[in-house]
């Protein structure tokens, strides 16, 4: 009898530790500190193994302490769940990786169902090569068919600031990705407490290279990251290596220009921490903003001011073009619009014929070496002379975005056009 009702009650406990694991998988968070964005997971990575007899035990220690009342050493739970992950993914799992916002978060099985919230992370995605696991998207990828073709056509759950969190549960995803900082948390995981979010940035040039080491490992795409980043690499490290043999004093003065508006008076632009000042310090710009200590991200400075700082090189950011169009139009309503500001016609940029506009779908995320090619050429063109921003914005495509699309053909991308 006395085995018997040990027996109902070892059963029952099974029962309620398979619960209790299914809920620290969902629910569980690392609290080790990680070396890196691509930190190993302790005791769920490298040569570490545990056998089907090791997991019994602990499993029975669990029970016995918890269930029994016994005075036995056991684990806790977040070292059992670890445990079964060692045994059943043969120590591939558990995974521990740095958020965008510092903050670690371990997951304790494969990613297969995916919901992303943002365009740089879906790009990134998909140059890994897992584009298939995204199961739902926000309505900013849903609007860019001409570029995410597959992506675009799956379910959407709200939009990157807000989600609709039934639709989200209904596709019963294991990670839902969005920014570092946006949405905040009571936009995202205060509506699905359930669900493991993670928080990740690739729009900013600095950050981006560690976000798909973190990225390929979290979804076991080590390979297909290695890969892009030996791309990306060639083409950083050549114009790095370039610039950092140029004095400071030599750079030249660049002016970011943010405005798509009329206004005449002021105008708005890039300065420390923004994925266009990084830019232009890695193309070897000195950015006019941080020269005239501008204060916030994106400050507005006076017309007159600008005049006053005379800026060598004119660089704006459009988005009115990308691979949805072949009217450059738009882009020279802009380009026509800097330069024909009042006293303007004055400014050393303007009248060296040295304005240019990129659009902001090869400047930021996966595809920004495109863009920093660009700039650079641009800041030196006798130094890059020979750098084909074209032919590596077409060896980006056809490597890892998976769509036919010929850019010398197609798309409008910068202005005026590239000689």
């Amino acid at each position: 009898m006395i085995e018997t009702g040990l027996s109902t009650r070892m059963e029952r406990g099974i029962l309620i530790l398979t619960s209790v694991l299914i809920t620290v998988v969902v629910m569980a968070t690392a609290t080790a500190t990680a070396a890196s964005n691509t930190a190993t997971a302790g005791i769920g990575t490298g040569s570490v193994s545990v056998s089907r007899a090791e997991v019994i035990d602990a499993v029975m220690a669990y029970m016995r302490a918890t269930y029994l009342g016994e005075d036995v050493e056991h684990p806790g739970k977040r070292e059992l769940c670890e445990l079964a992950c060692i045994y059943f993914y043969h120590g591939r799992y558990p995974r521990t990786i740095t958020t965008a916002t510092g903050k670690n978060v371990t997951i304790y099985k494969p990613l297969r169902r995916i919901v992303v919230l943002n365009t740089d992370i879906a790009e990134a995605i998909r140059v890994l090569g897992a584009r298939d696991r995204i199961v739902g998207i926000s309505d900013t990828i849903a609007k860019r068919g001409d570029y995410f073709p597959v992506i675009s056509k799956k379910p959407v759950v709200g939009t990157w600031k807000e989600i609709d969190p039934e639709a989200v549960l209904r596709l019963e995803p294991d990670a839902v990705f969005a920014y570092g900082r946006w949405p905040g948390p009571e936009y995202i995981e205060d509506k699905i407490p359930t669900i493991t979010v993670i928080r990740l940035d690739f729009f900013k040039p600095e950050e981006l290279r560690q976000g798909m080491e973190t990225l390929g490992y979290l979804l076991e795409e080590e390979a297909n990251a290695s890969k892009y980043l030996n791309w990306h690499d060639e083409y950083v490290s050549e114009i790095e290596t370039k610039v950092s043999a140029i004095p400071e004093y030599e750079k030249p003065v660049v002016f970011l220009d943010k405005s798509n508006v009329d206004s005449i008076s002021e105008r708005k632009t890039y300065s420390r921490g923004t994925a266009m000042h990084q830019l232009c310090e890695l193309a070897g710009g000195r950015n006019m903003a941080v020269m005239a200590e501008l204060e916030g991200s994106y400050p507005a400075i006076e017309t007159e001011k600008i005049l006053e700082q005379d800026p060598d090189v004119i660089v704006g950011l459009s988005r009115k073009g990308g691979y949805r169009t072949d009217d450059e139009s738009g882009l020279e309503e802009e380009y026509n619009r800097i330069v024909e500001l009042p006293g303007f016609n004055n400014i050393t940029a303007v009248t060296e014929g040295r304005v240019y506009l990129m659009d902001g779908s090869i400047a930021f995320g996966t595809v920004y070496p495109v863009g920093l090619a660009y700039m650079a050429k641009w800041l030196h063109p006798d130094l890059f002379k020979d750098l084909d921003p074209q032919a590596i914005h077409q060896e980006y495509i056809d490597k890892f975005c998976g769509i036919d699309f010929n850019v010398r053909k197609h798309g409008v991308f910068v202005y005026p056009e590239a000689s």
